[in-house]
Formats: C-alpha cells, structure tokens, sequence
C-alpha cells in the first residue's frame, strides 16, 4: 500500500527481544542499532536513539514507547555475524611492549659486545699483539757474502761470484697454458744444450706431476752463471718476438672461442714460446778460479754453499760470515712504504790468506801426477815445507779434483790422502832411531857396526832389502845404506834392557809428533798409530826402529826432516798466513809452536849423515842430486798395509830430504802408494824430490851452497 504523499516516513521499529524476525518476513536476525562516538548507553546495552518526530496520518494511531521496568531482563547473547565485507579497523599496539623487546636486545648485544673487548684488551692482547706483528711484517734474509781463500801472493784460490737458479713454473707448461701439446718436450730441448743436462730429466721438472699438481715451482739448475743466465734471457726474448704476430694473435683469439668438435686445439709451433714459464733467481756460487790447483787443501762447498771439505770445511764459520735481514709492513703482498721497517746488513765472511805459493803447488801437483801415471800407482802425496816457519808451502795429492766439477770426482779424491792417509813410513823413520842414539850420547856417527846378512830377534829373522856378506859399516853407513838390521843393533844400545829401550824410542817419537795430530786441525786429518812402549810386542820392538808397526801421515814425516833442518827445533805445520776481516785489516797467524827435540850438535851430525845418503856411491838416494845445492834426505821402502783387507799387499815408497844442507831452507817429501812399476824409494821418489825441490829452490831464489858435502865414510874395514 503506498504511502500517501506528504506523509512522513515511518519510524523504523524495534525487534522484540529474542532475535524474532520482523514483521516484514524478510527472514533476517535483527541488527542491533550502532552507538554513535558520544552517544550514551542504553541499560540493555543498546545505544539510545531519540525518537524522530512523525506527523500524523490518517489513521495511523501513535504508539507510546514500553516503560522500562524496575529490573530489566537480561538481553540474550546476539548471534554471529558474518565477517564484515568493508575494511577492517586496526587498532595500535601497546609501544610499552615493543620498548621492553628492543631494550632486551640491546642489552644483549652490548653484553656480548662487552665480553669481547675484555677477552681482546685484556686477556689475548699479547698473543694478539705478536700475531699482529707477524702477519703485517716481512722479514727477507740478506746472505752475507763468503770470504774467499788466496794463496800467499793473493792469487785467488775461492771466492763468491754472481749466479741464477734457473727455476720454472710448471702450470704454464700444460697444453691449456701454452697451446702446445708437448710444451714441457720442447723446452727441455732448447735448455738442454745451455744447462748441460740430458732434456729428459728437464722435461720430467717440468711436467705436474701427480703428488704435487698444483706445483708452481721448479728448481731446473742451481747457481748458473751469467752466461748460461743471459743465453736462456736471449732466447725467450727472441721466441717471444716471434710468436708476437698478426697471424699468431689471430690464431689465439680462435682457440678462446668455443670450438667444435674436432675443431682447432692447438696454435703453429711458431706461435707459441714454450719457455715463457722459465724464470731465474739470483744468488752466489763458489767459484774456484784455479780449478784442481790446491783442491786438495782448500775443499769445496756443497749446493748450498755450506763448506763440506777441507779449509772449507774447517774455517766454515769464519768464511760464512754473518747473514742479515730486512723487515718491512706489507699488505695484501705488497710493501707498505709508509709503515716504517728494519734493516740488519749481512757481515761478509773472513778472508782467508794461505801459506800455499801458487807456483809452487803447481810444480808439486804436476811432479807428482806424471810419476803417479808411470808407476802405475794407486795414489801419491807431495809436501813442501818451511823449515824455518813451518809454513806448508804446498801440498799436492795425485789423484786430485777440480772443484768446480764435482760431479766428475770420485768420493775418494775429494779428501787430502796427505793428511788423511795413515801409513807405515818405513826407511824414512830411521832418522829418529838414529836422532836417539846419538842425542843419548849411545854411539856417534863414525861408531863401527857390523851387520850380518840376518839377524835372529824373538820370534822373527830380520833381514835387508838385499841378500849380502858381513857388512862391517859407520853408523853414517848403516843409516846411508838403510841397514834394518843395523839400526836394530843401534836401536838395542839406547837402555840396559830391551824394555828400558823401548821407553827411551817412544820417547824421542813422541818428541817428534808421531802418534799426536800435526796442530793443523785439518778436517779427517789422522794422528797416525803408535802404541805404549809396554803394549810393544816380540816382533814390534824390533820392527818400529826401521819404520814398521807404527803409522804417520805424511806432514808428521815431513815435520821430522824439518825438526833436524831447523838445528833441531821443531815448529808446528801451519797452513794459515792471515786473516782479513769485514774491515779490511789482516791479521797475521800466531806462529807455530816451537820444542826442542833434539841438541843442535845432533841435528847437524845427522844432517852430514843423510848427506852422505845422496852423495855416497852406496847411498840409496843418488837420483835426488841437485847440481850447485847440498842435499840431505833419506829414502823408505815398507810393506804396505792395504786398507781394504788389513793384510800387508804392495810397498809405500818414499823421499824426504832438505837443501842446501848447509844451511836448510825447504824440506820435500814425495810418497807414492801402491806403485806396480818398481817400489825403491829412491829409483820413484828420488826424482819427484829432485824437480820439486830445485823449482822451489830458483822460486824462492835460495842462493847455491857455499861448500862441499863432508861425505862421511860409510864402512870400515876390520
């Protein structure tokens, strides 16, 4: 029914309580009426609305709103409502909550944050502080420079010179690196020719090899000189300008492009440079300008540069000096030059100057060498002697050695057999028997001695070299015709009994140095082998007179010819002159030790007694006359003993004598070991002596004796 116009609009009605649907029949729960912001609530809970005011209509009878009541009824719970679909109202969190989370957070993180500065400022700050150190700072070694060894005129001996250690980086040689299938092949036969070494073990440095793959280092030849150095620059340069074309460069670029299979994998050999992984550092190597000249004195070095022989070896820590450093910041690998650093120099090594004239020792080596050879030999030893010094003036051994090619030298010829060598002297250790007596006053040198062609002594029968009749001799002739018998005869004077005698010899042997080291210090230098005179046995009592059953080297024998050249005075072997520290001031060496060993009147009686060995028609060392000079010297011939099984196999022959024996200037001993080609002393040694010892002689400019021998008799008639 349609409202009449002009009326107004009806109110809207309340739902009874209960939910109940309206009278409309629309089927809807009733809403309850929103409160507005400011409007005031109604006891039931509803917001109170005021009524609208209606006109009257026709009909239409106006309702009076319920009283409410005294108690009101309690208004059922409303039903759900679907969610609302407009926007929903947020509403904003309490903050106090969210400021007590954040303050909870900080706390904690300040408090971590607060332990770890304890931890580092206080408890690891030391370790922290040495770690710091360590990682910012570099510290580089600076080698000293090795002192160099010179002869007594300065002719250089060792010194240090400038070397490369050719090295190579073994990444670069793989067919990814170079594009060359065989990279390693090739440049191995390029370097073979300048290093010296087969390009086999070149390659095989150069490949990656499966224990180490990522290697990037490779030692190829340590301490190269400048020139092999310069060679290998020269040619990777060259190699290098020849690969740098447009035609290479094309090719270069096709292989970073993906390619096809079986596609291009490789450039033209003469695009590529198989050494552009070849690389040198530098450093020093020992050098030996002399080559085998004194090798057997001054040693060698070993690859690291570390004395391992002879001077070498036995002045080591001089020679070495003193190795510096330099410390500096670095960061990220590079030197931070602001930062400050340190620098220690290097102290070079000592200088060493030798007692060695170079000529000389050049006239020894060759001598000794050339007879070596003839005699079929297994080795020999030449020393000259100072008499007045002591001063080794040289000391040469065949075999010897260059030890700038070590790699050609066997292990036995690196050593100095003259020194290291312990051997029977034989003949040559009579002079001391006969130093003895006469220095006891037992006898003198015309003393009349008769010597059977044997003699039967404990358990043995001595004899001579040769078989011969009675011969009735001096003294002088026992010791010029080298009579083992008669110096046994001689020997058995010096005490009441056999025992009270052997005391008396060992004594004047201990005089002379046998059985104690010579005072060089030389490295493996042997003090030879004598026994306590009450550890002699029945045959040793009789044999060590002649030389037999005790052992010396060969400076220790040389040492003895030069006691009696000396007036009898004997001075201890030296090797070293001086010394020139990293201040360029040489110092001299002490002088040798000097003890009187025998008188002088029995030095010069035994001087006119070895004369008669060279000058005397019987003598057993004629070969070793030198025309204008007068010579004394004695010739030896032992059995030898063989090193290898113990058991006497062969002969040791040997020379020491002095000139001018009137007034001694140089002593020469010649010892050769093992010689096929004879075995007398005087027919091998007698010549070597007499070479040596005039070259020493004219070097020196030793001038000519002013007098004849005294050529004392050396027999007697009965």
């Amino acid at each position: 029914m349609s409202r009449p116009p002009g009326d107004a609009p009806r109110p809207r009605r309340t739902p009874p309580a209960g939910g109940r649907p309206s009278a409309s029949g629309g089927g809807r729960s009733a809403e309850p009426p929103r409160r507005r912001v400011g409007e005031p609530r109604r006891a039931d809970g509803a917001a109170a609305r005021p009524a609208r005011p209606r006109a009257a209509s026709a009909g239409h009878r106006e309702v009076a709103p319920p009283r409410p009541s005294a108690r009101p009824a309690r208004r059922p719970a409303p039903p759900r409502r679907p969610a609302p679909s407009g926007p929903r109202t947020i509403r904003l969190a309490d903050p106090r909550r969210r400021l007590r989370l954040v303050t909870v957070c900080l706390l904690l993180v300040f408090a971590v944050f607060a332990g770890r500065l304890v931890q580092l400022q206080l408890l690891d700050s030391d370790a922290l502080a040495a770690a710091a150190g360590a990682n910012k700072y570099v510290r580089v070694s600076l080698p000293a420079e090795r002192g160099s060894i010179t002869a007594a005129d300065g002719t250089v001996l060792a010194t240090s010179v400038d070397a490369y250690d050719i090295t190579a980086d073994p990444t670069m040689f793989t067919p990814e690196a170079t594009h060359l299938p065989d990279a390693p092949e090739q440049a191995a036969a390029l370097l073979a020719p300048i290093l010296g070494q087969p390009k086999e073990k070149l390659a095989e440095k150069l490949h990656l090899n499966s224990k180490n793959p990522k290697s990037q280092y490779a030692l190829l030849m340590a301490r190269q000189t400048p020139e092999a150095k310069n060679q290998i620059a020269d040619l990777r340069s060259s190699l290098t300008k020849q690969a740098d074309t447009a035609a290479c460069r094309a090719q270069l670029l096709l292989l970073k492009k993906p390619a096809d299979k079986g596609g291009r994998q490789f450039v033209d050999p003469g695009c590529a440079n198989p050494l552009s992984g070849i690389f040198w550092d530098q450093s020093t190597r020992r050098s030996y300008p002399a080559g085998g000249l004194g090798a057997n004195l001054v040693g060698f070095v070993n690859a690291e540069g570390t004395g391992t022989g002879g001077l070498e070896l036995q002045y080591q820590q001089q020679l070495a000096g003193q190795d510096g450093h330099s410390t500096y910041a670095a960061s990220g690998g590079r030197r931070v030059a602001t930062a400050g650093g340190a620098r220690q120099d290097p102290v070079p090594g000592t200088d060493l100057r030798l007692t060695v004239d170079p000529d000389v020792q050049w006239a020894a080596q060759r001598a000794i060498t050339d007879q070596v050879a003839n005699a079929g030999a297994e080795k020999g030893y030449v020393i000259v002697q100072d008499v007045r010094t002591g001063q080794v003036l040289a000391m040469a051994t065949s075999p010897g050695f260059d030890p700038n090619d070590l790699a050609s030298a066997r292990a036995d010829q690196l050593g100095n057999a003259a020194l290291q060598d312990a051997y029977e002297p034989g003949s040559t250790a009579k002079l001391m028997t006969m130093a003895a007596v006469l220095d006891t006053g037992k006898a003198n040198w015309d003393t009349h001695v008769e010597v059977p062609n044997t003699l039967q002594r404990a358990d043995r029968v001595f004899h001579d070299d040769i078989d011969h009749e009675t011969w009735y001799l001096t003294l002088a002739g026992v010791l010029a015709k080298s009579s083992n018998i008669g110096t046994i005869e001689a020997a058995e004077h010096l005490g009441a009994t056999q025992a009270e005698s052997n005391k008396v010899l060992a004594d004047y042997l201990d005089r002379f140095g046998i059985g104690k080291p010579s005072g060089l210090g030389f490295p493996g230098e042997t003090r030879g082998i004598l026994a306590k005179p009450e550890d002699w046995n029945g045959s040793q009592q009789y044999t060590i007179p002649f030389g037999q059953g005790l052992s010396v080297n060969a400076l220790q024998a040389t040492s003895v010819f030069s006691t009696i050249a000396n007036g009898g005075v004997r001075v201890a072997p030296s090797l070293l002159a001086g010394t020139t520290g990293p201040d360029g001031k040489f110092t001299p060496a002490a002088a040798g030790a000097r003890n009187r060993v025998v008188s002088e009147q029995t030095a010069k009686t035994l001087t006119e007694m070895l004369e008669s060995v060279v000058t005397d028609e019987q003598g057993t060392g004629n070969t070793a006359k030198i025309p204008g000079y007068r010579v004394a010297g004695k010739t030896g011939t032992a059995n030898r003993v063989d090193p290898k099984t113990g058991k006497y196999s062969g002969y040791t022959a040997s020379f020491i004598g002095f000139a001018p024996a009137d007034q001694p200037r140089v002593t020469v001993s010649c010892v050769i070991q093992d010689p096929v080609n004879g075995h007398f002393g005087g027919q091998l040694c007698g010549p070597v002596f007499k070479q040596v010892m005039e070259f020493t002689l004219k070097t020196l400019q030793v001038p000519p004796s002013g007098s004849e021998a005294p050529n004392l008799p050396v027999d007697w008639k009965p």
